[in-house]
């Protein structure tokens, strides 16, 4: 390992990082007094950071470019990407059509297909392609709905992964856009969201204020839900709900099967607390249920009602039915009772209702009939995934799988004829898994708690300590790790790397109790689980403290500055993708106030103790010698303020004694992640991965087999 530190330190010589000035300046908490030197970074558009950002991103392109082995990984990345048959995903079903987006790997940017039929790819038409409108991949759809005839698609669409996005609106027939346009009506705030009437002739859509409605620091906030007549200006648009919402409201719409009702599932920001209103036919809204009330999710049935989760003295999760005509919790009637598995997704048809249900990660489904009565359900494969439960005709589903060696294909189940069918929205996987085992352990937190983990790892890896081996976290807003498909993911692989995923707390993966036991003052439940997880890697002689790894992205780039500063002896080497660090003035940018149900904020004194406990960027310590660290981040990012990277790197190249790297890669041309185009997604990956591969001492090799 010293040849490995002794390059990369001169690489780091040989790209003088830029002089970081220390400006300090004090904050008064309630008292607490706390002091930091580089708030004067948090100004992305003041020149001195430009060019500091820009100086830090000249080296950080300087020593990852000069990495050995990133010529081999580049180019098998880029094959694996690109030479691969074209994938679905994000499917969508209306009578007589079924939308998804499509990945072409000759293309930049997903582009919106319509099939007549999900099992016959020769019917698959484009309705609208943002390769077209902006070929070098800067525009890209941000989330779509169709019509309730499939006539018509409403898509929103934004530029440089901002995800702020209008509505445009798109003929399925012939891909011809309409005249209708309306700006702002997503944003990385609130998000936004689309719902048809039945004739298909308008849309009700999300709205943020215009320039001179509210003060410029709200205009990401106070989303409203407004209709649209096509056909019509904007500035006859008419105001429907939202006024009287929190500041954070965030706002999901859907239409009834014919159109008549409307339902708005509203979120009090991200800490997992919803309200419901429905729209009745002859107009006005009633809400249906508080955020006190514990429902979370919401679809209108064919049966008259509306069917919701409830995790109301069920944190696993409960169905009940409200009926249309008087939609009331004093009508609820529960249909499913909380199981031993987690309700994560559900869908009513004709006469069944299809439930996904997860046990720590993976998921399965099950069966019911309308009145709760458990049916047949179709067997689900080990360590392996359901999602996109959507109805068809009669009581046939469309429904999504996949796990981590096999990836995403819908399939069709159709009770009426006993059949399940795999659909022509399907891909062979472009690396070979047939090498590859996955095993699911686990192991106890710091009190006591049992964590689970998946491990990929090769067939016949030699469990003595020596695996260079990566562990991946998340552990927030009730968002589960479920097994995924990544193509990349046979990288490791084939380099001899274990890659272990964390089902930690502040996940839903057991149910809102493991949400809750990693939110607000227990946030530091979720950094113990990911510590214990890297301990049983260690312990279990998959690897050693010298050869793992840790990666994490947004809230999984919070853990990944708590672990690295809380456990420094613990890793070689952190890959952290536009995450959070400085936690008490997250809340200050317009998405960082979204998060303060999840995170807390520092105006309560509880609340405030524990941010400053943990808070990555304030328990960086002069002359710890901290692991190797690549923070990557957007310059478009409008969920994280590009400036927590800024503040971490400065602090983390300022304080650390171990002479490793701290890089900053900063992308101009992406945001959160969401609408990177395919090129900078295949240099994001080069570099991460040539990364942590040479901070673990493995000599890139190419593959053993080709890609396809």
């Amino acid at each position: 390992m010293t040849s490995v530190l002794t390059l990369t330190a001169a690489l780091i010589a040989a790209q003088a990082l830029p002089r970081t000035p220390k400006k300090p300046v004090e904050t008064d908490y309630a008292g607490s007094k706390v002091s930091e030197s580089y708030r004067w970074l948090e100004n992305g558009s003041d020149p001195a950071v430009k060019r500091w950002s820009e100086a830090q991103n000249r080296v950080a392109r300087e020593v990852l470019a000069r990495l050995p082995g990133r010529d081999i990984l580049h180019q098998r990345i880029s094959d694996l990407l690109t030479k691969r048959e074209p994938g679905y995903t994000a499917a969508q079903t209306v009578p007589g059509h079924v939308f998804a987006m499509k990945f072409d790997p000759a293309r930049q940017q997903q582009m919106l297909v319509e099939f007549v039929s999900p099992g016959d790819r020769a019917s698959e038409r484009l309705v609208a392609d943002p390769n077209e409108m902006e070929p070098k991949g800067r525009v890209s759809i941000d989330f779509y709905v169709p019509s309730l005839d499939g006539q018509l698609v409403a898509v929103a669409l934004s530029k440089d992964g901002s995800e702020s996005g209008g509505l445009h609106i798109f003929e399925t027939a012939t891909g011809r856009e309409l005249p209708d346009r309306i700006e702002r009506v997503q944003a990385p705030t609130a998000g936004g969201s689309f719902a048809w009437t039945g004739s298909g002739d308008g849309i009700y859509y999300t709205r943020y204020p215009r320039q001179g409605e509210r003060p410029e620091a709200d205009l990401g906030f106070y989303q409203q839900v407004w209709f649209h007549k096509l056909g019509t200006s904007e500035s006859a648009d008419v105001y429907e709900l939202g006024k009287d919402l929190p500041r954070i409201a965030e706002i999901l719409l859907e239409s009834s099967e014919d159109g008549r009702y409307v339902l708005a599932n509203v979120l009090n920001g991200d800490g997992g607390e919803h309200a419901f209103y429905l729209r009745a036919p002859a107009g006005g809204w009633t809400r249906i249920s508080g955020f006190a009330d514990r429902l979370v999710a919401g679809r209108i049935g064919r049966d008259g009602a509306v069917w919701l989760k409830s995790i109301q003295g069920a944190p696993r999760g409960k169905i009940v039915r409200v009926p249309l005509e008087t939609p009331s919790l004093a009508q609820a009637r529960t249909v499913i009772e909380e199981q031993a598995g987690v309700i994560d997704e559900f869908e009513p048809a004709a006469s069944r209702l299809y439930v996904a249900e997860m046990v720590g990660g993976p998921s399965r489904i099950r069966v019911f009939d309308l009145a709760g009565k458990e049916l047949a359900s179709p067997a689900a494969a080990p360590v392996s995934s359901v999602f996109d439960l959507r109805r068809m005709e009669g009581d046939a589903l469309l429904f999504g799988s996949t796990s981590y060696t096999e990836p995403p294909a819908y399939f069709r189940l159709d009770p009426a004829q006993g059949k399940l069918l795999r659909t022509a929205l399907a891909r062979k996987p472009s690396a070979d898994f047939s090498d590859t085992e996955v095993v699911r352990e686990e192991c106890t937190s710091r009190d006591g708690t049992k964590v689970p983990l998946s491990i990929l790892r090769r067939k016949g890896t030699r469990l003595d300590g020596k695996n260079p081996a990566v562990l991946y976290g998340y552990g927030g807003y009730g968002v589960n790790l479920i097994p995924w498909y990544s193509d990349l993911n046979h990288l490791w692989i084939e380099n001899g790397v274990v890659y272990a995923v964390a089902n930690l707390r502040g996940g839903a993966e057991f149910g809102d109790e493991w949400h809750q036991a990693g939110r607000l003052t227990r946030k530091q439940n979720v950094f113990d689980d990911f510590a214990a997880c890297a301990r049983h890697l260690i312990e279990a002689k998959y690897t050693s403290p010298e050869r793992l790894a840790i990666e994490g992205a947004s809230n999984g780039g919070l853990l990944m500055g708590a672990a690295l500063t809380q456990h420094p002896e613990l890793f070689r080497a952190v890959v952290s993708w536009v995450g959070i660090y400085d936690m008490l003035r997250v809340e200050l940018s317009p998405n960082g106030t979204f998060n303060v149900t999840e995170f807390g904020t520092v105006k309560d004194p509880e609340q405030f103790r524990a941010l400053r406990a943990y808070s990555p960027y304030h328990n960086v310590k002069d002359g710890v010698a901290y692991p190797s660290v690549l923070l990557v981040s957007g310059e478009n990012d409008g969920r994280v303020d590009p400036m927590q990277s800024r503040k971490m790197a400065a602090r983390l190249q300022a304080a650390s004694s171990s002479k490793r790297p701290v890089l900053l890669r900063t992308s101009s041309t992406a945001g959160h992640g969401f609408g990177t185009s395919l090129d900078e997604k295949i240099e994001q990956a080069t570099d991460t991965r040539a990364f942590t591969l040479h901070e673990l001492g493995v000599t890139v090799q190419p593959p053993r087999k080709p890609s396809l």
